[in-house]
């Protein structure tokens, strides 16, 4: 028994000294190989930061494309900055620790050597993990960009009953089209716009996606305006693939409200990529025209508001706005600009368009614009432009101070007929 006993003891005891030779030797190891831990530390923090500058890089270009950076992304950048910033202030002061000699500068400073030793091999190691979790295939991802928000809107006392029906056609679960129709110049689009602008603020639906149709519908630029709201690509060619992966973005869209601007015939919905009805059952479409007709049967619009012009109060109101304090200055001036004002027959694109072009000339500015408006408007009016709204694009543009401006203008009022108005007064 004794003999047993003897012999457990030996093991244990020789057990326990293997264990504290390992222990001594791991630790040994930080002073004798004290310089190659350091190497290494170094080459793997030159790594890290040649990866760090690299994804710096790929983001960059991320957020010049418009795109918005992977949470992932951010999370490694964020622990990249506090482990390389901590690591390094640690490691350089115990550096400069270990360089001070002891015993007279005749031996190296053990101590030192030990702590910088063990603290670079934790660094190292922290920065190779950091390195494994750099496996980005990509930094960003596109951004569905945020809505123009559009707060020059009018709210005419004479709209509001327009603009409200609106609103609760497109809040009526029954309604899945409503289309909002009047001549040209009247306000359709900005009324359409404070609608969208309201719509974003009580978060009716998801999204919101628009396009400006006009004239002559390109189908094409119809899917990438629409694509663009919802941060889609269609890269594309065939029109059936493009119509296809625009209808399978649209559904993915529990409640969404589609704007389709300036219709001048019947759309194809299905050509387009629209899914409506049956095929999404949360889909609303907001359509505006000229004409009453195509909204109702040639969209089959589910009801249908006019906008007509101004009375005669709120005209002159918007256009004393529009023009300024001048037209108050003086009697004279203001019979003039009353004159002027009442030839631009309350529409208020023909308002705002005269208006600016003469805001705060003098007199003879206004005389000379009012027989301008005065005489009889002798181009064929494309379709059911009126004549005040072709005196008013005119005018607007010979009080232009670019020669190059004149000419575009001229060509495009009086030769694009497709070209809506609302766009080519933008520019005045």
């Amino acid at each position: 028994m004794e003999a047993i006993g003897t012999g457990a003891a030996a093991n244990v005891s020789s057990e326990a000294a293997k264990g504290i030779f390992h222990q001594v030797k791991h630790h040994i190891r930080y002073v004798i190989f004290y310089q190659k831990i350091v190497d290494k530390f170094e080459q793997k923090h030159r790594t890290l930061i040649a990866k760090r500058t690299s994804v710096q890089q790929d983001v960059d270009v991320a957020e010049r494309n418009g795109e918005k950076i992977k949470a992932d992304v951010l999370d490694w950048r964020h622990r990249v900055e506090k482990v390389v910033t901590e690591k390094e202030k640690k490691v350089k002061d115990l550096e400069v620790k270990a360089k001070t000699k002891c015993f007279l500068g005749l031996c190296p400073n053990i101590k030192s050597r030990y702590q910088l030793s063990r603290k670079a091999e934790e660094a190292a190691a922290t920065f190779d993990e950091l390195i494994k979790d750099c496996q980005f295939e990509r930094v960003g991802y596109p951004d569905v960009p945020e809505p123009v928000v559009h707060t020059d809107f009018e709210a005419f006392k004479s709209r509001e009953k327009v603009f409200n029906d609106t609103m609760e056609s497109l809040k009526d679960a029954t309604t899945s089209m409503i289309g909002v129709y009047g001549m040209a110049g009247v306000g359709k689009t900005s009324l359409v716009n404070e609608v969208e602008r309201q719509l974003h603020e009580v978060k009716l639906f998801d999204s919101v996606v628009g396009a400006i149709v006009s004239r002559i519908p390109d189908i094409k630029e119809v899917q990438d305006q629409m694509a663009y709201s919802l941060g889609l690509k269609l890269e594309e060619n065939s029109p059936v693939v493009r119509a296809r992966r625009l209808g399978e973005r649209l559904r993915k869209e529990k409640n969404v409200l589609i704007i389709l601007d300036d219709l001048w015939k019947k759309l194809d919905l299905a050509e387009v990529g629209i899914p409506f009805g049956s095929q999404h059952k949360g889909c609303k479409i907001l359509l505006t025209s000229r004409y009453q007709n195509v909204l109702r049967n040639g969209m089959d619009a589910t009801k249908t508001f006019a906008i007509g012009d101004l009375d005669d109060e709120e005209a002159w109101e918007f256009f004393k706005k529009m023009a300024g304090d001048s037209v108050e200055s003086d009697e004279e001036l203001r019979s003039t600009a009353i004159e002027v004002a009442k030839k631009c027959a309350r529409l208020p694109l023909a308002l705002a368009t005269v208006a600016r072009a003469l805001r705060n000339k003098p007199l003879f500015f206004w005389s000379d614009a009012l027989q301008q408006l005065q005489r009889p408007y002798l181009e064929k009016s494309s379709d059911d432009i009126s004549a005040e709204v072709h005196s008013a694009i005119e005018l607007s543009i010979n009080h232009l101070s670019s020669e190059d401006l004149k000419q575009i203008f001229l060509l495009c009022s009086l030769l694009r007929r497709d070209t809506r108005i609302e766009d080519l007064l933008c520019w005045s």
